[in-house]
């Protein structure tokens, strides 16, 4: 069996390092907000290039509370999507706005400073880009929209930890942004967890409320918050993680290379770069009209694979009354074309050889 991702080889590498920190904070009892998470917000926000990180317990978490903390309200519309996981638009609904999906670039696979200004009406207060599947999206052509129109930038970052453009990380670039920890992320923890992060003062104590309680002194409560705390024992891993994420990304951009590289001459259409961004490929995803036969064919041989997403948020039946038969042509074909192959960065050259060789066979036969 090939996974998708290779926790348990990642896993090896840091065991002695995480196991000790994990056995001090037990010693010690520091499970919440304690010197391990303050530890990993200062070292993630030296990273990410912003002022503040805020650990919350989760990426849609992070997501809703930074509309929260933002301003973003009951009737408000953001533009977002289609093409990504339904956190994304959750976060959205869970404040009472409403989400605007547009149609995504067909080889980036991300929405556009023209699919978004075209969407833009009078309730329009907020754009959430998602740097999907690790891509950056081109934030200074839709920073200048925003800034002529005067919205707020929310970035989705669950996918692209370590990803930049301009020499700028993603979520440093938006008035607020979230990051997801999930295992499977480049960089994940051992459960759930995610991060708020913004150069705002402001927003960052709304924040820091907000996921305890709404609360700044124990017991006194300024306003209506929830629990959405990243404990100290996840942080001990983050941190362990952090420390290696560029050579995490450097495994996972060779071994995409890689593929593409073999799978030049076959009738798919591998991953894009435009040469700006710098993509983490939190997944390899590439396009096939024969996308059922190869994922047969790898599933046949053991070999992890994927859909991402197969029914795109606007035609899912929990958003029929925000899109009244919204049509999205770019995000259709993709989702009907698209499959992602095993990605991390404990994928050794010959595994590469041997997916893409299962994937040659389906096109000889």
């Amino acid at each position: 069996m090939i996974p998708m991702v290779n926790l348990k080889a990642q896993y090896a590498e840091i065991k002695d390092e995480v196991e000790a920190g994990l056995a001090t904070t037990i010693e010690n009892c520091s499970f919440i907000l304690g010197p391990n998470v303050q530890g990993f917000e200062k070292e993630a926000a030296e990273y990410l290039g912003v002022k503040h990180a805020i650990g919350v317990a989760s990426g849609t978490d992070a997501l809703h509370l930074a509309l929260i903390a933002e301003g973003i309200k009951a009737g408000d519309e953001v533009i977002t999507s289609a093409f990504t996981f339904i956190a994304t638009a959750e976060a959205i609904k869970y404040v009472g706005a409403i989400p605007v999906f547009v149609d995504v670039d067909p080889k980036t696979f991300n929405i556009t400073a023209a699919t978004i200004e075209a969407a833009i009406t009078d309730k329009t207060t907020a754009v959430m880009p998602v740097h999907l599947f690790g891509l950056p999206v081109d934030m200074p052509a839709i920073q200048a929209v925003c800034a002529k129109h005067d919205l707020k930038i929310i970035e989705d970052c669950a996918q692209s930890f370590g990803a930049s453009i301009d020499d700028k990380q993603t979520g440093s670039m938006g008035n607020a942004s979230g990051y997801s920890f999930f295992p499977s992320k480049n960089l994940g923890a051992f459960g759930d967890g995610g991060l708020v992060v913004t150069n705002s003062d402001e927003t960052a104590d709304k924040l820091k409320q907000l996921r305890n309680h709404g609360s700044n002194v124990r017991y006194y409560h300024d306003v209506i918050g929830f629990n959405s705390r990243l404990d100290d024992m996840q942080a001990v891993v983050l941190r362990a993680k952090l420390k290696r994420i560029d050579r995490y990304n450097d495994s996972r951009r060779h071994a995409a290379h890689l593929y593409s590289e073999l799978m030049a001459d076959l009738p798919v259409e591998t991953p894009y770069e435009d040469g700006v961004g710098v993509h983490v490929y939190h997944q390899y995803t590439l396009l096939s009209d024969r996308r059922d036969d190869i994922l047969k064919a790898l599933q046949d041989k053991g070999v992890g694979c994927a859909v991402y997403y197969p029914v795109p948020l606007h035609q899912q039946n929990v958003f029929k009354e925000d899109c009244a038969g919204q049509v999205l042509p770019e995000t259709e074909a993709i989702a009907a074309r698209c499959i992602s192959l095993p990605i991390c960065s404990e994928l050794s050259d010959d595994t590469v050889r041997e997916i893409v060789a299962i994937i040659r066979n389906v096109f000889e036969d």
